[in-house]
């Protein structure tokens, strides 16, 4: 049966969902964004994805920038709505909106819970080193992702897989849960999260950029991986920045940060192990193959990055 559905979700991780609810035939009442934000080099102001894809639906948007008090919240409370949908949103409800709908609010998270609670469970796994993640539908409540679990199916990481590869494959596991739980509202069972195994996957900033190669070749790698795209990782080599977008982890012995080898492959000691650098990027260059920026800037075994 049809749903009148309110749907807050900001980044492409929600667009496959919200056009989902579209093809399952649901009533998308409003689409809930952040506001639009100045990016790229001209800074120019830019939608977000899902602003872009609910305007080209003809589906009414809204992009309030407080959601506790004012004009939205007032609104808000005025519609008649079945239920509401989140991913990715990005700020955290106030009770009156998350119980405003007859069904309450479902949020779609990126981790299995209670492991990965917060902004950043899909990077906060690849970086630990997770070997299985998934996608939780929750019942909201007021704590920070504590709610009833009403599905979860899992998904194994990749052992070379980044951020943005894996969060394009759970983008999908997530509009598909979210159709299933949906089409059995009324009678969907649900289960309190277990007290043990909780973690907390803080939002990403630019300090976890920073490479340390005196840690181990895998963990190292895992934290490149998980990065991707943004914060990115980096170390300093010759004095400049020296941004590393890919990495592999190889055999190789040495002073943390040395090269090992510079022809036709770069590759550098960590604490334990050694690393590949696939592709990286220098200062005021584009990304380019390891091979390619060893061979460009002449780097010699021995020279070390910092």
């Amino acid at each position: 049966m049809p749903l009148n559905i309110a749907f807050f979700g900001t980044p492409p991780y929600a667009v496959p969902t919200l056009d989902a609810l579209v093809g399952a035939g649901h009533e998308i009442v409003s689409v809930i964004a952040q506001p639009d934000r100045r990016s790229g080099r001209g800074k120019k102001l830019q939608s977000p994805p899902t602003i872009v894809r609910a305007r080209e639906l003809g589906i009414t948007t809204r992009q309030p920038r407080a959601v506790r008090s004012g004009t939205f919240f007032n609104n808000y409370l005025a519609l008649d709505i079945d239920v509401a949908v989140v991913v990715a949103y990005g700020r955290i409800l106030p009770p009156e909106i998350i119980n405003h709908p007859k069904h309450g609010s479902l949020n779609a998270h990126g981790s299995l819970l209670p492991r990965w609670r917060g902004a950043a469970p899909i990077e906060r796994a690849i970086i630990s080193g997770d070997k299985i993640t998934g996608v939780s539908i929750m019942q909201m409540d007021e704590g920070l992702d504590t709610g009833d679990v009403l599905m979860m199916n899992d998904t194994e990481i990749g052992p070379d897989e980044t951020s943005l590869d894996l969060r394009k494959r759970m983008s999908t596991m997530s509009a598909d849960m979210v159709v299933q739980v949906l089409s059995h509202i009324s009678t969907v069972g649900s289960s309190a999260q277990p007290e043990q195994g909780v973690r907390h996957a803080d939002m990403l900033s630019r300090a976890d950029s920073v490479m340390d190669f005196s840690r181990p070749a895998n963990e190292i790698h895992n934290q490149v991986r998980g990065l991707r795209p943004w914060p990115g990782t980096s170390a300093t080599f010759r004095g400049e920045v020296f941004k590393i977008h890919k990495t592999k982890v190889v055999d190789g012995s040495g002073a943390p940060g040395e090269v090992l080898s510079s022809k036709g492959r770069l590759i550098v000691a960590c604490g334990s192990g050694a690393i590949e650098i696939i592709e990286a990027q220098t200062a005021g260059k584009r990304a380019m193959a390891g091979s390619v920026i060893s061979n460009g800037n002449r780097i010699q075994k021995g020279e070390l990055l910092k």
